[in-house]
């Protein structure tokens, strides 16, 4: 296969992508049935492409689309409860146009920032399988080659972390796993130069209860474009 030569035709790459039998069915049935409060609505339903300024510093990292969000909106982090909690605070730390996202067509920006995740179909359950994961995996490799001017990875979630420190491996970059722990707001120096910070997850789980608040998100996004010189 023949690397793609920028992030839009990378993006082309990821939409068509049918490597998950089981993720591919299950996003075209929910694009199908649709929720009854979305049942105006044209579902993506297929490998939701990633977003953002091509020259970003800052590089915002998810888990994988929600089934009646991005699979919904074709966008990460767009029309969902988590997406609902992030971008105002992308908005707040200077990285998005606007605080509300809703779909593709909303106009907004992103200014210093890519968003992407370690899957990227919506899975049941919200549980991709680790083979799942490994045969999204090229997709972040190319991402992260073809972004050029990275500097810091923000992890959103323990798996997004997990998924950063494999694609260090998978670069043959030596590190020892115990040295690098989850932990919101820990920032580790990896090997190949990048900073990574962990997040909790914006999920509604973690909202919802205070496990993660807007300050405490906010304070990661301010960092992260410090430490960039966004």
């Amino acid at each position: 296969m023949v690397a793609p030569t920028s992030l839009q035709a990378l993006n082309a790459r990821i939409v068509d992508c049918e490597l998950c039998p089981r993720l591919r069915a299950y996003c075209a049935e929910v694009a199908r049935k649709r929720r009854r409060a979305y049942a105006d609505w044209e579902y993506w339903g297929r490998p939701v492409p990633s977003f953002g300024d091509p020259r970003a510093r800052v590089l915002a990292l998810g888990l994988a689309p929600g089934a009646h969000g991005s699979n919904r909106t074709g966008r990460p982090f767009t029309g969902d409860g988590s997406g609902d909690f992030l971008y105002p605070v992308l908005h707040a730390a200077g990285f998005a146009s606007q605080p509300t996202a809703t779909s593709r067509d909303d106009g907004m920006k992103l200014n210093g920032l890519w968003i992407t995740s370690v899957g990227r179909c919506a899975p049941p359950g919200n549980k991709p399988t680790p083979e799942e994961l490994r045969n999204c995996a090229p997709w972040l490799d190319l991402e992260m080659k073809l972004l050029a001017n990275l500097r810091v990875v923000v992890c959103l979630g323990r798996i997004a972390f997990e998924g950063l420190l494999a694609h260090e491996s998978r670069l043959g970059r030596s590190l020892k796993r115990s040295d690098y722990v989850f932990a919101h707001g820990a920032e580790h120096k990896l090997p190949g130069g990048l900073i990574a910070i962990a997040s909790y997850h914006p999920s509604l789980q973690n909202t919802n209860t205070g496990k993660l608040t807007r300050a405490m998100l906010l304070n990661v996004f301010k960092r992260a474009r410090k430490l960039a010189g966004v």
